[in-house]
């Protein structure tokens, strides 16, 4: 049995109902669920972590990222590119991996979520090169200890169909399917705590068919299962919805069964208010990736007005080829910065991001118990430290972390057991996994 009290916290920012801040405050853990939260809360025989001068948050909730790119960063030919021309230049790439290769960048990309402060996050996994299964980055997760919600992502038009996708990356839509089957059989955990939730994923409405986008939804709600894709992420990809689908993406989203409290959509940039209201009805989850959008120059999302029209919206930090990192926190800050360049300096304050990174990520997800810092919610923690990180120097407001830090956790608590421990990843051996990274990069450099 496991029995942690976190002593001493200079604030813990419990994100609860009534959103309160505790001043001086523990949180006792005991086989990775909350069971007290407030000041002087003595136990014996418990493990004590030290919390003075330290911030305690909930986990941070990732809500869309594609771990395989990892091993892309900072990619020439890629680095300057719009969407499409950045997808046709990846994919050759990413055409080489092979089931190494996705173990070991789900590694590093969940060993680098959670440093940033991450407990909790999904997985776009939309391509299966060279006998590359989903099965992949669940063992990596398991590795690494975050929970984990992969997707069975999937493109089935090529480019000799006129889709993006070289043909080698395209599967059948029949064994996609088969494949969400056995993946959901063999993985998906319903159960208030799992630890590992699968869902469905076409990749896009333009790498898959409206055939399949109707069949995925179909089949993830016979199954229980959550449903996921990109949509609405550049004016290139509202103006393919327009010339091949004669409807925007918010109506293709409807028309084909795509909204709901069970399904959530990456990007979603371009939506119109018509498709806000649309979302806010359906109560459909909004996955905002702020750092993408700005490096893929696709602008700069409606979030204030989703969030005051009642859409529900997690943070995400999309793949690393896009992002090129893979920092909730920094997220989250960036999130906050684009909405106030939007619309002042009033859109969004630092509570209200951090809100949208904790318990917004856990709703859009379907997680009803992380999120907060709440007797009966799990026992996924955040410590930040405010003595030992030199941005947080001078700050008047501790629990304002996106405003002055710091950007990386003292310790991480997943389901109560400790990932990070005084700012290293303690879970797994991540030096080990960096050498083989750079070799497998190395290998795929001159393989090209």
């Amino acid at each position: 049995m496991s029995d942690i009290l976190i002593r001493n916290a200079l604030s813990v920012v419990t994100m609860d109902e009534t959103r309160r801040e505790l001043a001086g405050a523990d949180v006792h853990l005991r086989n990775g669920v909350i069971v007290a939260v407030g000041a002087g809360l003595e136990r014996d025989g418990v493990q004590i972590i030290d919390a003075t001068g330290c911030v305690v948050t909930p986990g941070l909730v990732n809500t869309h990222h594609h771990l395989y790119q990892t091993l892309t960063r900072a990619v020439p030919g890629a680095q300057d590119a719009l969407l499409f021309g950045w997808l046709q230049r990846l994919y050759p790439i990413w055409a080489r991996f092979g089931p190494e290769e996705m173990f070991v960048s789900a590694q590093v990309g969940l060993a680098e979520l959670a440093l940033s402060g991450c407990t909790l996050t999904s997985d776009h996994l939309y391509l299966y090169p060279n006998g590359a299964r989903l099965d992949d980055t669940i063992a990596a997760a398991g590795e690494v200890g975050l929970r984990f919600h992969p997707t069975r992502g999937a493109m089935s038009i090529g480019e000799s169909d006129g889709g993006l996708p070289p043909d080698a990356l395209v599967e059948a839509e029949a064994d996609i399917l088969e494949d969400c089957i056995r993946v959901i059989d063999a993985f998906h955990d319903a159960s208030e705590g799992a630890m590992v939730r699968v869902g469905v994923a076409p990749c896009s409405p333009f790498s898959v068919s409206r055939d399949l986008m109707r069949d995925a939804a179909l089949l993830a709600r016979d199954k229980g299962v959550m449903l996921h894709t990109h949509l609405a992420e550049n004016d290139e990809d509202v103006a393919y919805s327009l010339a091949t689908f004669g409807c925007r993406p918010g109506q293709y989203a409807e028309d084909l069964g795509w909204t709901g409290p069970d399904v959530w959509h990456a990007h979603c940039v371009k939506l119109d208010g018509q498709e806000i209201d649309l979302f806010a009805r359906s109560r459909t989850g909004v996955a905002h990736c702020p750092c993408s959008n700005c490096r893929l120059g696709s602008g700069i999302a409606p979030v204030r007005r989703m969030r005051d029209a009642g859409v529900p919206v997690g943070l995400g930090v999309d793949g690393s080829a896009s992002n090129d990192m893979g920092s909730l926190i920094g997220e989250a800050r960036q999130a906050m910065l684009l909405q106030r360049v939007a619309r002042g300096a009033d859109a969004m304050s630092a509570r209200e991001a951090l809100e949208i990174a904790t318990r917004g990520g856990a709703e859009v997800l379907g997680r009803d118990d992380c999120g907060q810092i709440a007797p009966g919610k799990r026992a996924d923690i955040a410590i930040w430290d405010m003595t030992r990180a030199v941005e947080s120097a001078g700050s008047w407001d501790p629990a304002a972390l996106l405003l002055a830090g710091p950007t990386r956790v003292r310790d991480l608590f997943v389901e109560g057991r400790r990932i990070v421990t005084d700012h290293r990843v303690t879970s797994f051996d991540l030096e080990r996994a960096l050498v083989r990274q750079r070799q497998l990069v190395r290998g795929l450099q001159d393989k090209l």
